[in-house]
């Protein structure tokens, strides 16, 4: 449990599906995590869970497969069990949940468990955020997101409006006035940028704009370079890499600053972009977007190395080239305040 970040109790939920007491498993885990389903599928059980399972010290690193586990058991209780809990009697309370992703959904959930009302607001047209939109379209395949939303929303008690930004369609003060309680779940919202030359060309997007593509249009209509750079070193970035190889990108590099020590994304994740073809380049820091006549034809990147006192240093005069038509960037994400400020 302590390696779980949602605190599901692993050893109950297992320990029921040896017995065959399958609808009591998936209970188990769907008590701490509702959307235990596409956590299942996407989370990096190889770095939590599995890493702590005991048969990882006793059996030469073979780990119970508890993501596997857990993705048959919320599987076969949204197959067959349909929505195992039930709602209270109804409070008469009204609530507004702000932003649709996982903590929206789970806030959602747990409040219509006790009677009261939730308005879901987002401002993408289907509920779900990250999971929907910012998650590798191959993770959560066979529209399994959507799936997943309407299993919990099967509670009752829950409407989802979309389309709607705070701070442009309607303020935090507007919804206090409305409801008994607001919840705000709206996730990290900005990207950050590079802050190198060349970074608005046209060709330089964003690796979360290029998912969110992916996921809410047809994949034939998304157009992708020949050759594509993606710059970053999480699971975003191996995700988008990913994707633009399978569109048809004939070469990609995935580029990080530093060793795959240091990178966020996982060892299978990294396996996995490697497998898919992508060329994984290590300690190089990118300098400026290259352009000719203002048409972007690759990154320019500098040559870094770990100093005697553990720093890392990245010498401007050792350069090099990849060309590109595309480049995804995929450093990081931020929380955009701004429609907060007026919050009393």
């Amino acid at each position: 449990m302590q390696a779980c970040p949602t605190s599901i109790d692993i050893p109950k939920f297992i320990k029921a599906i040896a017995t065959n007491n399958m609808q009591g498993s998936a209970r188990t885990i769907l008590e701490s995590n509702i959307l235990g389903g596409a956590c299942a599928r996407v989370c990096p059980t190889e770095i939590l869970c599995e890493q702590k399972c005991v048969h990882t010290a006793r059996e030469a690193g073979q780990a119970i497969r508890i993501g596997a586990l857990q993705r048959h058991a919320t599987d076969w209780q949204m197959e067959h069990g349909g929505q195992p809990f039930t709602r209270a009697v109804a409070t008469g309370k009204r609530i507004a949940v702000v932003g649709a992703g996982p903590a929206g959904l789970a806030c959602a959930h747990r409040l219509a468990m006790h009677g009261h009302n939730i308005d879901l607001i987002d401002t993408h047209t289907l509920p779900g955020g990250l999971n929907e939109y910012g998650v590798a379209a191959y993770k959560l395949a066979d529209d399994f997101a959507q799936k997943e939303v309407d299993f919990l929303m099967a509670i009752g008690g829950i409407t989802f409006q979309g389309g709607l930004s705070l701070g442009k369609d309607f303020t935090v003060a507007q919804l206090r006035k409305e409801y008994d309680a607001v919840f705000l779940a709206v996730g990290l919202a900005g990207v950050r940028a590079m802050g190198i030359e060349g970074e608005q060309l046209d060709g330089v997007m964003d690796a979360v704009t290029f998912i969110e593509t992916l996921r809410s249009q047809d994949k034939k209509t998304v157009p992708v370079g020949r050759r594509v750079v993606v710059v970053g070193g999480g699971n975003t970035a191996v995700d988008a890499a990913v994707q633009a190889r399978r569109l048809g990108a004939e070469d990609v590099f995935l580029v990080y600053r530093r060793g795959h020590e240091q990178m966020s994304a996982t060892t299978v994740e990294r396996e996995w972009a490697q497998t898919n073809g992508v060329t994984v380049k290590l300690w190089a820091s990118p300098v400026r977007i290259v352009s000719e006549n203002g048409v972007l034809r690759g990154v320019e990147f500098a040559r870094g190395a770990i100093g005697p006192d553990g720093s890392i240093a990245y010498n401007p005069a050792d350069t090099f080239i990849i060309e590109a038509d595309m480049v995804l960037k995929a450093v990081g994400q931020t929380f955009l305040s701004t429609p907060y400020k007026q919050i009393p």
